[in-house]
């Protein structure tokens, strides 16, 4: 099986093959079940998924006026060219799946649980990540996180990687072994609360202007 590694951080990406997959018209599936699909270049007002799993498939350039993924189950999905701004995604499981130039601006995700995932070149700027949780490796590689927030999540282990992290804020948190280093992290919100994470010796100048934002303090 293809990984895609930064550092010492290695996911494990979904097994796809192209002749194995079938088009569809629809991501709802029957009986709840939807496997070794193709959905591409779909314009809709509403996506509203409940209770339902995705397996085995590819979607791409799916774009949405308004989302909300509740209790939805990914296995071996990736998501390439996709506008799902505003999404609201909840109560889910997620593993073995990539977003590759997606738009996520301003999404919610809660209680949303990660295993082999990775985010390449995406904006999440203004989204807010509630009690994710990482139970295994999970990458953001290139992304655009302006003032995305990180609140009550586990992202122990997680890699981030040339990202734009400007007024990202981590409010609460579990961060052991988050590897942040390559990042630029002067303008982090929430220091205090990066507790055992990685970063190189660099870094600890763009960690105290950080630090020193957050207590307000002045430079005389």
């Amino acid at each position: 099986m293809d990984t895609h590694t930064v550092r010492e951080t290695s996911v494990t990406l979904p097994d796809l093959d192209d002749a194995d997959l079938d088009e569809v018209d629809s991501l709802e599936g029957e009986h709840g079940k939807l496997r070794d699909f193709r959905y591409a270049d779909a314009s809709l007002r509403e996506l509203a998924l409940s209770g339902i799993q995705l397996m085995d498939g590819r979607v791409s350039g799916l774009t949405t006026q308004r989302a909300r993924l509740d209790d939805v189950s990914l296995h071996s999905v990736e998501f390439s060219g996709c506008d799902l701004s505003g999404l609201r995604w909840v109560d889910s499981k997620l593993s073995r799946v990539t977003f590759t130039d997606c738009k996520l601006l301003g999404a919610v995700w809660e209680n949303v649980t990660l295993g082999d995932v990775v985010f390449e070149r995406c904006k999440l700027d203004y989204t807010a990540f509630t009690r994710l949780r990482a139970i295994g490796s999970v990458i953001f590689i290139g992304c655009s996180l302006q003032e995305a927030r990180f609140v009550g999540s586990d992202l122990s282990g997680v890699a981030f990687d040339g990202c734009d992290l400007h007024l990202t804020e981590f409010d609460g948190g579990t961060y052991r072994g988050c590897d942040l280093r390559g990042n630029d992290l002067s303008g982090v919100r929430g220091v205090s609360t990066l507790k055992k994470i990685i970063i190189d010796r660099p870094q600890l100048q763009g960690l105290a202007q950080a630090l020193a934002a957050d207590l307000e303090i002045s430079v005389g």
